[in-house]
């Protein structure tokens, strides 16, 4: 675009530009602030991975078309503005990693076609009330400093990512049952309350109690219920003992106590102790089946369950059967949220593989259990069958994953790339950035880091991505060897082929004498014709690459081609992250995001042209009408002069009039603007193969 200094600022002259529908100018070191005066007719605008400062224009309200909008990743600053109210077409938004404040407008609750919002890792305060009557599919607001409690609507947001915010999680539990004789067995499970704390009653807590005082009132009430019960059964047994003893005819106490060892078996009142001690022992084993066996798994779980208590809670229930019949009630209402607790806690401790793609699963639907409760699950090692949560392994057809592709844990891959490190880069891709990876055994491979935003994908869906991935077998695409899928990254691990893609042949030759010749560009045009033919018609149904430009196209040192993100487009689809080539992309898929077999060919006409002439898509520092490589050279490409014109310097003279016509005819047919007339990729390579063939007669 005119006027715009990469690297620099973006200038004031973006509102001169009536009729600009898309602003791709994401990862380009762009400083300064964000222009006021931005053009009205926006609708995808995206400035992420730069370095832009200063507070979000409050101009950003004029932009009524607008559908999508990235500023992440740079230095913006202050509160976010209220000029939301007109943006009622805004789909996707993201604000993410940057340095805003304060909290969210109110207008933002006019967004009622938002289904992605991404406002993770900044400062921003307050509430999110504003959030919640949206139909929203993907909100992730990590690392802010939300607080207060979070709208119930919110968690039906299917990808739903919170952590980091010092929200008012606690829960109040409902009232408790005013029963008797609750179960005294569980109280030395209060391990925290201090024996000596005198018995209260519980208050309901003001207005200015902390947020922490549902859970100290609800101990207060706990423990009182269990003193109420306590003292029950003692009362209880003191009445049976009153009544024994009005029928001894005013004994003194001295036989009364001697009634009590000897005197029972030998009269008609003295007989119904004994048949209730005949009944405890009969009655003993029922109720350890009934009372005492279910507590064995909190017992496991906290050891809180002693011999005396559970002694107590027989006797108790041998005295007054009622009593028992109603503590056993209450112990499965007050407890059977400890016993699913506990029931995790052991089962994990009995499990010593850990499932990472369960732990993916509960990110998303999370377990609804009491804060104080709540079990943590330590991760130990990763079984290769990552699981869902419904503990099965998806299904992906008849294809054995693990007998496919190797499943390797994080672990392993840090260490093969020196922990990811800057040295180990090569590449950066539209999905993430690629590191060399060097195994115990010598053998290289490369790794793709799926970026935060593409790896909201499900474990199963991934899964199946990879699947898919790995069943391309062409010589020219870049072979999958495994995955991971641990710790909630998404990993893919390829075959090594070269640093070097065709973008840096084309545009980073440090010497003249290194450029590509014409016959190897033709040869380098085949080879990536044919793994796009591969994509489209070796596979039912057709794969659309999505992404074709020269960064795709690897070239080893002998510039054999592979093409790399094969099969990598849904990624987007999925996850709803935003990318845009802009400059390769088909005018119906920069219309309407309409791909097809057709989208790609046009992809490939642009490459094409970028080996002819040796110039980028899009070029601010040449004069304005030769700036956009398309529109400048798709009125000259049927004419033999201004073709010869147009040719990269570098290769001048290495190939005739009739051979750069008919490269040029191809082109043509594949930039055509309506999809029905380009030609399919089999009868490009068809062309481009008697080409090379009649280039290689020529040189013998």
């Amino acid at each position: 675009m005119c006027g715009i200094e990469y690297h620099r600022h973006l200038g004031n002259t973006l509102a001169n530009f009536t009729s600009i529908i898309t602003l791709e100018l994401s990862n380009n070191n762009i400083g300064g602030t964000i222009p006021d005066n931005l053009p009205v007719t926006i609708q995808r605008f995206f400035l992420s991975g730069n370095q832009l400062s200063g507070s979000l224009p409050s101009t950003l309200s004029t932009l009524t078309l607008l559908t999508d909008m990235s500023l992440s990743s740079n230095r913006l600053s202050g509160d976010i503005p209220d000029v939301f109210s007109a943006l009622t077409g805004l789909i996707n938004l993201d604000f993410s990693s940057n340095n805003l404040t304060g909290p969210l407008p109110p207008s933002m609750g006019n967004l009622k076609a938002l289904t992605t919002l991404h406002i993770q890792d900044n400062q921003i305060s307050g509430t999110l009330n504003v959030l919640q009557d949206l139909p929203l599919k993907d909100l992730n607001i990590q690392n802010n400093l939300f607080s207060g409690p979070v709208p119930p609507k919110l968690f039906n947001v299917p990808n739903f990512q919170r952590d980091g915010n010092p929200f008012n999680t606690s829960i109040a539990p409902s009232p408790l049952p005013a029963a008797p004789a609750p179960s005294p067995s569980l109280s030395p499970s209060i391990g925290h309350v201090p024996s000596k704390e005198p018995t209260k009653s519980p208050d309901v807590p003001n207005g200015n109690s902390p947020a922490s005082g549902n859970h100290t009132i609800w101990t207060v009430k706990f423990v009182g219920y269990i003193l109420v019960g306590v003292v029950s059964a003692v009362v209880i047994v003191l009445m049976v003992m009153f009544c024994v003893s009005k029928h001894k005819d005013r004994k003194s106490k001295k036989e009364i106590r001697k009634s009590k060892k000897d005197v029972y078996p030998k009269n008609k009142i003295g007989r119904e102790p004994q048949r209730l001690g005949e009944a405890k022992i009969k009655e003993v084993p029922e109720m350890k089946e009934h009372l005492v066996k279910p507590m064995n798994t909190v017992e496991k779980a906290s050891n809180v369950v002693s011999n005396s208590s559970e002694e107590l809670k027989v006797n108790a229930s041998m005295k007054a059967p009622n009593v028992a019949y109603n503590a056993k009630e209450r112990e499965a209402t007050l407890y059977s949220p400890m016993r699913a607790v506990a029931g995790v806690i052991t089962k994990k401790q009995k499990e010593h593989v850990i499932d990472m793609g369960k732990s993916d699963d509960f990110v998303e639907e999370p377990l609804r259990l009491p804060q104080s409760v709540a079990p943590r699950t330590e991760k130990v090692t990763v079984s290769p069958s990552v699981r869902t949560k419904k503990g099965r392994v998806p299904s992906l057809g008849k294809i054995d994953l693990r007998t496919t592709v190797k499943s390797f844990s994080v672990a392993s891959l840090q260490q093969y790339t020196n922990s990811f490190s800057e040295e180990n880069l090569i590449r950066d891709s539209r999905f993430g950035k690629v590191y060399l990876a060097e195994l115990p055994d010598g053998e290289i491979l490369e790794v793709l880091k799926i970026d935060i935003d593409n790896s909201r994908v499900p474990v199963d869906v991934f899964l199946e991505l990879v699947v898919n991935i790995s069943e391309l077998s062409h010589p020219n695409i870049l072979a999958l060897v495994g995955y991971c899928a641990e710790f909630e990254q998404r990993l893919l691990v390829y075959e090594h082929c070269s640093k070097m893609t065709l973008h840096d042949e084309l545009h980073y030759v440090d010497e003249p004498s290194n450029a590509l010749s014409w016959n190897a560009r033709l040869q380098v045009a085949v080879e990536a014709a044919k793994a796009l033919q591969y994509l489209h018609d070796g596979r039912q149904p057709p794969l659309v690459h999505q992404n074709f430009e020269p960064s795709v196209v690897l070239l080893n040192s002998t510039l054999a081609v592979q093409i790399s993100e094969c099969g990598l487009a849904s990624l987007s689809q999925l996850s709803g992250s935003l990318h845009a080539l802009f400059h390769y992309e088909a005018p119906e898929v920069h219309e309407s995001r309409s791909f097809s077999d057709r989208s790609d060919v046009y992809s490939f006409g642009v490459v094409m042209l970028e080996l002819l002439t040796g110039r980028e898509p899009y070029d601010s520092s040449r004069p304005r009408a030769e700036q956009h490589l398309v529109r400048w050279a798709s009125t000259q490409l049927y004419d033999i002069d201004a073709i010869s014109k147009m040719v990269d310097p570098l290769i001048r003279g290495q190939c005739s009039e009739k051979a750069l016509s008919r490269f040029a005819d191809v082109i043509g047919s594949c930039i055509q603007p309506e999809p029905e007339f380009r030609p399919p990729m089999s009868e490009v390579v068809q062309a481009l193969t008697r080409m090379v063939s009649d280039a290689t007669k020529a040189s013998m």
